[in-house]
Formats: structure tokens, sequence, C-alpha cells
């Protein structure tokens, strides 16, 4: 009997945005294995090496290297793919990036995020539409470029739900820090101790205090599987925020990741706060009590194994960078046994 993922998407046609990225790379390959008609559509990967080319990703799917802000090249790809879910997760992150950039922030995460509910609602075929960030409050606030953005995102996603999406289904899915292998963006904490450790040198990192989720990006991932199943079958009764997040016993700051990480494969690197102030500091907690009761979405990991499946994808890498798909995609058949 198939599993119930593969039974809905299956010959569904998915449009991923950012699937060049950490988090809508691990979407794609994992419907590619539920069978799914897939176009990924983001700017080129940023990193080398980075999980897009490194699982040869653009196999068995239309791949359109294009920019979220780029209204007339997004539209060709909504016209010529015809989508019945989108799963948007093209995002501007990184602290350092977003002070230097904070228009590009706006332009990417805000207009970027309006244009794809734009071309949502001018493609009929479209049933669901997701848009996955990594806010970690039940309340948006704007604090700075980035979360001011993804703020104004969701305020931009819930009019658009109630003015021209009554009959379909539009929510915006609230994560958890994700790890996992192939992460090699500049400014994330994981790739940061990836690089320090696989360098050879003992290295010095930057730790913020405060209590932030964690969560393996296959949590992530079924998250949003799941929620736009729901979109796509229920339609305006699955719209609005969700929040996927792992347990509290999961939330621990910079610090206590990285130590546990660093634990994990077995290497010493030197540890060192950052200073900042308190408002940076502060605890970020999410509750996911409605994902959990409505879409039966828990998470199967403890965080001690989502750490140890992290630290066993990178070091088939880097023993093997011909691996990535095949432990790519053995995590995924694990994962998908865990929540059937």
């Amino acid at each position: 009997m198939p599993h119930p993922l593969a039974a809905f998407y299956r010959g569904k046609r998915v449009l991923v945005t950012g699937h060049t990225g950490f988090q809508g790379g691990w979407l794609v390959a994992w419907l590619k294995l539920l069978g799914a008609q897939v176009l990924g559509y983001g700017l080129p990967p940023s990193t080398r090496p980075n999980f897009f080319d490194a699982t040869l990703l653009d196999r068995g799917i239309t791949s359109v290297f294009g920019d979220v802000r780029d209204r007339n090249t997004l539209a060709n790809a909504f016209t010529d793919f015809q989508p019945e879910i989108v799963i948007h997760c093209a995002w501007h992150s990184g602290q350092q990036r977003v002070q230097r950039e904070p228009v590009e922030t706006f332009a990417t995460n805000l207009m970027g995020a309006v244009h794809v509910l734009d071309e949502s609602r001018l493609t009929a075929s479209v049933r669901g539409l997701v848009l996955a960030t990594n806010w970690e409050d039940d309340t948006p606030t704007g604090e700075d470029p980035h979360t001011a953005a993804i703020a104004s995102a969701e305020i931009a996603s819930s009019a658009y739900q109630r003015s021209f999406f009554r009959n379909r289904g539009v929510a915006t899915a609230r994560l958890a820090n994700a790890i996992g292998g192939g992460d090699w963006a500049e400014e994330r904490l994981v790739p940061t101790i990836v690089r320090e450790i696989t360098s050879g040198e003992p290295g010095l990192l930057n730790c913020r205090d405060g209590l932030r989720h964690w969560q393996h990006v296959l949590e992530s991932g079924h998250g949003l599987l799941v929620l736009g199943q729901s979109l796509y079958e229920h339609g305006h009764s699955s719209s609005g925020p969700w929040n996927f997040a792992s347990s509290e016993q999961t939330a621990v700051s910079e610090r206590d990741l990285a130590e546990k990480l660093v634990n994990a494969w077995g290497k010493e690197v030197s540890l060192a706060a950052t200073g900042e102030p308190t408002d940076e500091a502060r605890s970020h907690i999410l509750n996911d009590s409605k994902a959990q009761a409505r879409l039966r979405w828990r998470t199967i990991f403890e965080l001690d194994e989502a750490i140890a499946w992290t630290v066993e994808w990178y070091r088939a890498f880097y023993a093997d960078p011909a691996s990535a798909w095949r432990t790519t995609e053995e995590q995924i058949q694990q994962y998908m046994k865990r929540v059937s």
C-alpha cells in the first residue's frame, strides 16, 4: 500500500520557489520521490558546494533559474506549467546580508511573495498556495528589515485570501530553524560549523543566546507537504497561518546546538558569545498545537537524532561527494516509514 503522501502527490503538478536553496531543495527531492511533477523556480545556487548541484536535483524536474522579483519570468513559469499546488520557499535571509541590503530584502520577501500570490490568483489551476517562512513567533512584528518584510508578506497573504481566494486555499507556514545535510549558506550556524570542521583547523564561532526551535529539514518539509495537501483538499477552511515547530525540549540556544553538533562529529571547535543586545537574544517559541490537532503533524526526532542525521549526511558527502543523492533518498525514505 503506498504511503499516504505518495498516494496524494503522485502526478500532481507542484511549483516550488527557492528550489536551489536548502529547504526548497529538500522539498523538491521529496516530491520527486513521491512521483510529483515538479517545477523549481529560483536563483542559481549561490555557494559551492550546494545541495542542488550535489544531488543533481534538476534531473527529472523542470528547473527555471529566475528571480521572484521578475514578474514576467515568474508569470511565464506559471502559465507554462499550470501548477496545482505552489510552495513558496524563496526568501532573502541572513542577518548581515539583510543589514547590507534592506531594500533588496523588502523587494524579495514582500514583493516577491506578492508576485507569487498574484500569479497564483491568475492561474486557475492553483488549488493550494503555501508561503513558507522561518519566522519564529506566533505574532510577527517588524524589528528589522527581514522580520518586517515577512510580517508584511503574511498580512498580504491574509488580504489575498480574503479578497481573491475564497474558494481556494492560501496559508503561511512558520517553520522552526531547519538543520540537515546539504546546507552551505554563508550566515547560518550549522554550515559555519561544518566549514570549520572540514577545514581541518579549530575555529571560532559566534553564538547568540536565547532559545530557538531547531528541527530537521524533513520535519519542516513534512509540514509543508501535509499543509499543501490540506489546502488542495479543503480549500479555504485550511487557509491562514500555521506553525510547524519541534517540542520545547528541542528549543536550545545557538551555543547549545553548536556544542551538540561538534560533539556528535567528534571535533574540537572553540565557541564564543557575540555580546549582542538583549533584544537579539530573546527566546523564540512557536505553538504548533493547531498543526498537531488538524493536520496530525508531529515531529519525529528529538534534537540529538536530528543532529545525528545531519552529521551523517555531511560525513557521507565529504567521504564521497557522489553519495549526496543516495544519502538524501535514504533519509527521506527512512523518515517516511516513521510518519506513515
